[in-house]
C-alpha cells in the first residue's frame, strides 16, 4: 500500500474501494489481499487514510410527502453476478460558465458505467435519459435492482413510469430500491464513493 501511495502524487486521493482495486491489480505473489474493511484498517492505522477535504452536501432533495420505494439491497452492494444489483445517482460538475450534471447508474459486480447522462439541469428528465441509455446498452440489465437515495427525482411518477414501462415488456424486469425512510448517504455508499474515484 505504502508503494501504491507513493508511486503517484495524486495516488494520495485513494481511499479504501480504489486501494483494494490497486491491491487487486497487483495481485502481489505471495500475499493474500484482504477484503476492503481490512483495507481500510491497515491504511488508518499506517496513516494513509483519505479524508475528502470537501463537505458532502446532497444533491438530490427528498420529497419527504412521496412514496418511498423498499431498501432491497439493506447496504449490500456485495454482487457476484454482472447487471444483479445497480446504484444510481446525481453529481454535479463545476463549469467555467455554470455546472452541469451527471447522472449515472453502476454496476455494483464491476463498478461499471451502465448508464450515463449528462445535463444543464437535474431534473427528472435526466435520470430517465441514464435509465433508458442503460436499457439500450446492457438489454441483459433484466430482473436488476436499481438502487437509489429518496430524491424527488427517483420518486417522481416520471420516473416511476419509466420503470414501469420495462416491467411491461415479457420478461423484463427492473426493481426499483431506494434508501430507507430518513436514509443517510450510507444507504447508497457504494454509489456516493464512486463520484469519488
Amino acid at each position: 500500500m505504502l508503494d501504491i501511495h507513493s508511486e503517484d502524487e495524486y495516488n494520495d486521493s485513494y481511499g479504501r474501494i480504489r486501494m483494494y482495486q490497486a491491491l487487486c491489480l497487483r495481485s502481489p505473489e505471495g500475499i493474500n489481499i484482504p477484503r476492503e474493511r481490512t483495507v481500510y484498517r491497515v491504511m488508518e492505522r499506517i496513516g494513509l487514510s483519505h479524508r475528502p477535504n470537501h463537505k458532502s452536501h446532497g444533491i438530490t432533495k427528498a420529497d419527504r410527502r412521496a412514496y418511498k420505494s423498499e431498501d432491497l439491497l439493506k447496504r449490500n452492494f456485495q454482487s457476484v453476478t454482472p447487471l444483479r444489483k445497480c446504484v444510481t445517482d446525481i453529481t454535479e460538475i463545476k463549469a467555467s460558465d455554470g455546472k452541469l450534471y451527471v447522472s449515472a447508474i453502476f454496476d455494483c459486480f464491476d463498478s461499471a458505467v451502465l448508464g450515463l447522462s449528462i445535463g444543464a439541469n437535474m431534473q427528472v428528465t435526466l435520470c430517465v435519459d441514464t435509465l433508458d441509455n442503460a436499457m439500450m446498452a446492457y438489454p441483459d440489465i433484466k430482473g436488476a435492482i436499481i438502487h437509489s437515495d429518496g430524491g424527488s427525482q427517483y420518486t417522481s411518477q416520471i420516473y416511476r413510469d419509466s420503470i414501469a414501462k420495462y416491467l411491461n415488456i415479457i420478461l423484463f424486469k427492473v426493481f426499483q430500491s431506494m434508501n430507507s425512510d430518513g436514509g443517510r448517504c450510507h444507504d447508497n455508499a457504494r454509489c456516493e464513493s464512486m463520484w469519488l474515484a
